[in-house]
């Protein structure tokens, strides 16, 4: 209710707008008719004309603009909210029914697991959060030292198999030329953690996942995740690395998240003079997510 709300709200100052400057061609036409004679007085009513179309397409954009971050911060508290939420419930009633009966053997460590997995989920984005946190703060130093790119991203892609309970078949990892980096290893290691949890989480009941790392023209290392998912609209492409930004429709509605992953990758990446860019050949053909980083020998 409150997003059709606010979608009305979208429609009525783009219509607001563009009925203002429909009034004021008309009554600038209106006016260079019945008046042409007046040069000085035509080249001012033109600058004048100019500057309040000016300023009404500025204030209808900056409305927009305005009402659209608000919906995405919303969406961002509702998400981190139930991914708070619902690991804790979770724990807590598997913890209250051991507490309360006798639990056969095998069932207890089904709790156990569950248990376990639901801390997992809760501290991972605890540490979104954070580091959002962090890569926002102004002044900040980067803990730099020389990382291995190639045990890193290895590293990375086996926390996801245990993680995800993914085989090895589902989760594929091709490591190219041994190549170093200068950067924060905890940082650099959870931009490759979330571009890979990513891509998981994002390729629906058949888990196909290639990790890919490539040296580019002898002055970067490139890692690649490429999934077999539902792919990536073309106008989407640069607006998932956004922060709060979550694809619309019916699949940001089933796959929890806080809109946070792809715009840590992004950040850490320019923070150690890299870049980061997803490709896709559109809905339905998989997509390809790639972090760039300098050289450092």
């Amino acid at each position: 209710m409150v997003f059709a709300g606010r979608r009305k709200s979208i429609a009525l100052y783009i219509a607001l707008g563009a009925g203002l400057i429909s009034v004021i061609l008309l009554l600038y036409i209106g006016w260079v008719l019945l008046d042409w004679r007046h040069g000085v007085l035509l080249f001012l009513g033109v600058l004048l004309v100019a500057v309040v179309i000016a300023g009404v397409v500025l204030n209808t954009i900056f409305l927009v603009r305005e009402i659209r971050r608000n919906e995405q911060h919303d969406a961002f508290i509702n998400a981190v909210t139930h991914e708070l939420k619902t690991p804790v419930a979770s724990i807590r009633l598997y913890l209250e029914t051991l507490q309360t009966r006798p639990v056969e053997e095998a069932k207890r460590r089904e709790f156990y697991r569950i248990m376990l997995e639901d801390s997992g989920r809760l501290l991972s984005t605890i540490e979104q959060v954070l580091q959002t946190g962090r890569l926002g703060a102004s002044g900040r130093k980067a803990n730099l030292t020389r990382i291995d790119v190639n045990a890193l991203v290895e590293a990375c892609v086996d926390r996801a198999r245990i993680l995800h309970g993914a085989p090895p078949e589902a989760l594929e990892y091709h490591p190219g030329e041994a190549v170093s980096t200068l950067g924060d290893l905890e940082e650099v290691g959870a931009a490759v953690s979330n571009l890979i949890d990513n891509a998981i989480k994002y390729s629906g009941g058949r888990v196909a996942v290639t990790v890919e790392t490539a040296k580019v023209d002898d002055k970067f290392v490139s890692v690649r995740v490429r999934d077999a998912g539902p792919g990536i609209p073309k106008a989407e492409l640069k607006q998932v690395f956004k922060r709060f930004y979550r694809i619309p429709g019916p699949l940001a509605s089933r796959i929890k998240g806080t809109g946070l992953g792809l715009y840590i990758v992004r950040s850490v990446a320019r923070h150690h003079g890299g870049r980061a860019w997803a490709e896709s050949e559109g809905p339905g053909r998989g997509s390809t997510f790639v972090m760039q980083l300098p050289i450092r020998l």
